[in-house]
């Protein structure tokens, strides 16, 4: 028999604790699977609208839903970290010399500092539990490394919706939350879970410059900047080139033009995410010049890093390609010969670009 008092509790301390070590949203949701968002994720693994994410289908049978991945199950402990930036993010829309990174990678790697925060949480579960003479609890931690949908999970637990971009809206906390979960075999009480406040509205749909929506609440990733830039290894297909702009590692348009970022406030943030200064407008004729060496010193802690100098460089040619700017033709000339086929590719491309302006 649970002690209802005493799990009421410990609820009520794991909130304050979660807020203590930096998290900004917590939220609790039954573990059970919701058929719905199961029929959702078949529907999208048949359309292919998971390019070339093998580990999304590979372990789609326990990606529905707590109960498919842990029977013993019976909480889910949502958990919410604000990154909310300090300035708008399509501040350097207008400036094609430079680099646009999206805010989420322009400080620390969000899997060590979520996760670091969400195992001490964990671990005074444990320990309260225990004070609380609660039983022993058993628990597993994931931080986006897990097939674990955490954005409908954060809605069935309160943290906010998934919007018509698919993302996470929160109503203080806008766009700009990286997510986490505890699944835990004590049987919290639940919260309401968040309604859909996305209403009428379509500005994230129309803000998308590859039409990578096929329709509302649905992200084809294919033809998404933040596939084509972080996950997509060999060339760019030539379509979404020039559609790519400025970016050079992952897209943040369908985000900021959210209109429940006005309140998102930037104190929330957690003080490992503020942005790198070297981040924050990056010329990219220094970013073409990183070779190896250079591009893992420059991120170091980043997750950035875990693309790898050529994928990075290769995103860097297109934007060179793209900025119309005569004096990076000289560096782009030099990678038509680098090693990498792929980047030798977008070199000749960026430089037949180039070298078509007037």
């Amino acid at each position: 028999m649970v002690n209802r008092t005493a799990t009421a509790r410990l609820k009520h301390e794991l909130a304050e604790e979660a807020k203590r070590l930096g998290f900004a949203a917590v939220g609790f949701a039954p573990a059970v699977d919701d058929p719905l968002q199961g029929a959702r994720l078949d529907q999208w693994l048949e359309g292919g609208h998971h390019g070339s994410m093998g580990w999304m289908e590979d372990r789609a049978d326990v990606r529905r839903g707590p109960q498919a991945m842990w029977p013993a199950a019976r909480s889910v402990i949502a958990l919410g970290m604000s990154y909310a930036p300090g300035r708008d993010p399509l501040a350097l829309a207008g400036e094609p010399d430079k680099a646009r990174i999206s805010v989420y990678a322009q400080g620390r790697d969000y899997h060590d500092t979520l996760k670091k925060a969400a195992k001490a949480l964990a671990r005074f579960l444990v320990a309260r539990a225990a004070q609380l003479e609660l039983g022993e609890v058993a628990l597993k931690v994931f931080v986006d490394t897990a097939p674990v949908m955490e954005k409908p999970l954060g809605q069935a637990a309160g943290l906010g919706w998934q919007g018509k971009h698919t993302n996470l809206v929160s109503r203080a906390h806008g766009s700009w939350l990286f997510l986490g979960a505890i699944y835990c075999t004590l049987p919290f009480e639940a919260d309401e879970p968040h309604s859909d406040r996305c209403g009428s509205c379509r500005a994230c749909q129309d803000a998308c410059p590859t039409a990578a929506f096929p329709a509302p609440y649905r992200l084809d990733a294919r033809r998404c900047i933040s596939y084509l830039t972080i996950e997509h290894k060999g060339p760019v297909p030539l379509e979404f080139r020039k559609p790519l702009g400025n970016r050079i590692y992952g897209c943040d348009d369908c985000l900021a033009v959210c209109p429940w970022n006005k309140f998102a406030d930037e104190a929330a943030r957690h003080r490992d995410f503020a942005a790198r200064a070297e981040l924050l407008a990056p010329r990219l004729a220094e970013l073409l010049a990183l070779d190896d060496a250079a591009f893992r010193a420059l991120f170091s802690g980043s997750p950035i890093k875990r693309i790898g100098r050529d994928r990075f460089v290769r995103n860097c040619l297109y934007a060179a390609g793209n900025s119309a700017d005569g004096a990076l033709r000289a560096p782009v000339a030099v990678l038509t010969a680098d090693p990498d086929p792929v980047v030798a590719e977008a070199a000749a491309w960026a430089l037949a670009e180039l070298t078509a302006i007037p």
